[in-house]
């Protein structure tokens, strides 16, 4: 709380460009809890990033846009950029290697932002193999001079990626091959109008419990993309769920009959995670390493674990962005916050 009066002490002597807001980029579901969140607290959100499209390996996208909420927005002047999607090492690569599926692709993202209203379109191509880093760094320079021809935009929503390379272990590896070293940072921010650095989950089911976006690594992978990414073609990462790990029912093999450990995380919603403390009389508690809120409980005599965003959590990033005077920041996903995070936010009119 001292930080936000220091900064608003700050505005008053500074000039308009210092007293800024950092932009508020949410993204939005077809999940019903999502697009009430959205009609609820429109007047809050700077752009809109809907989760509408996808694209196969043929560059045929799939999609179309929520009647609702497309007519709301464009009530407001609020702009909107859905996601084009694509998750998986095969069929990026098929695309990528494809200058005709990736031309079929441009096409339908003029085609739907001509039909809809868009201001551009957000790249969202995850789980692409390191060894295609080049390919989509030119597939992404290619759709950018198509839709900047167009007078729209193009951005993309990447994989935090410090320090550049694996670690020691074999986690650590498989992240970088699968997950993290297909972003040539520096290459992208050349073609598009904004880098969304996804800045979590650091941790995942995948993983031990922890924080899903803790902070020093949340800085570190910031602080690393601002080595090659303009501040004002950067905006931060910001989840508003949490991760609830417990212990599943042992997983058997069908051929040997061996059973295995199922240590297991599912995602979880701020109001969710609100609930299962109020069940099992679990505190809430702050992590002050990491700016993150947390709980456990026992049940069935084992130890379970929950740590998501409340609005300090939400909060101290937010404030993270506004410090570092980048363009933003950008939250996955509407209806999964906590409600208090909207007194962090000040009305579009008024901030900007």
């Amino acid at each position: 709380m001292r930080r936000l009066i220091l900064a608003a002490w700050l505005c008053l002597l500074a000039s308009p460009a210092f007293c800024a807001a950092p932009s508020a980029l949410f993204y939005m579901t077809d999940a019903a809890d999502s697009v009430r969140s959205f009609l609820a607290h429109s007047s809050k959100i700077d752009l809109l990033v809907p989760a509408w499209y996808s694209v196969d390996e043929s560059g045929l996208v799939t999609g179309a846009p929520n009647a609702t909420v497309l007519k709301a927005a464009q009530s407001q002047g609020l702009p909107v950029m859905p996601i084009v999607a694509l998750f998986g090492k095969t069929k990026f690569h098929n695309l990528a290697g494809s200058e005709a599926a990736q031309k079929r692709m441009n096409d339908a993202l003029l085609r739907e932002a001509r039909l809809h209203g868009y201001v551009g379109f957000q790249i969202d191509f995850e789980h692409v193999d390191y060894l295609d880093r080049e390919l989509l760094t030119i597939l992404v320079a290619r759709s950018a001079n198509t839709l900047h021809k167009a007078a729209l935009k193009l951005t993309i929503a990447t994989v935090p990626n410090a320090p550049g390379y694996p670690g020691n272990g074999g986690f650590s590896k498989w992240m970088f091959t699968d997950w993290r070293g297909a972003y040539d940072l520096a290459a992208l921010a050349k073609s598009v109008d904004l880098i969304c650095l996804m800045t979590y989950d650091e941790h995942t089911r995948w993983t031990m419990p922890g924080p899903v976006a803790g902070w020093q690594w949340t800085v570190d992978n910031l602080d690393y993309a601002l080595q090659s990414v303009p501040k004002e073609k950067l905006s931060l990462g910001i989840p508003l769920y949490g991760y609830h790990w417990y212990t599943g029912a042992p997983i058997t093999d069908k051929t040997t009959g061996d059973e295995r450990p199922n240590l297991t995380g599912d995602s979880i919603k701020a109001a969710d995670a609100l609930q299962l403390s109020t069940e099992f009389a679990a505190k809430p508690d702050w992590d002050a390493t990491d700016h993150t809120a947390f709980f456990w409980f026992y049940r069935d005599q084992l130890r379970e674990w929950v740590f998501y965003t409340d609005q300090r959590t939400f909060r101290d990033r937010y404030q993270l962005a506004a410090d570092r005077g980048l363009e933003g920041f950008c939250s996955w996903s509407l209806g999964q916050e906590d409600p208090e995070i909207w007194t962090v936010l000040t009305d579009r009119t008024a901030s900007h």
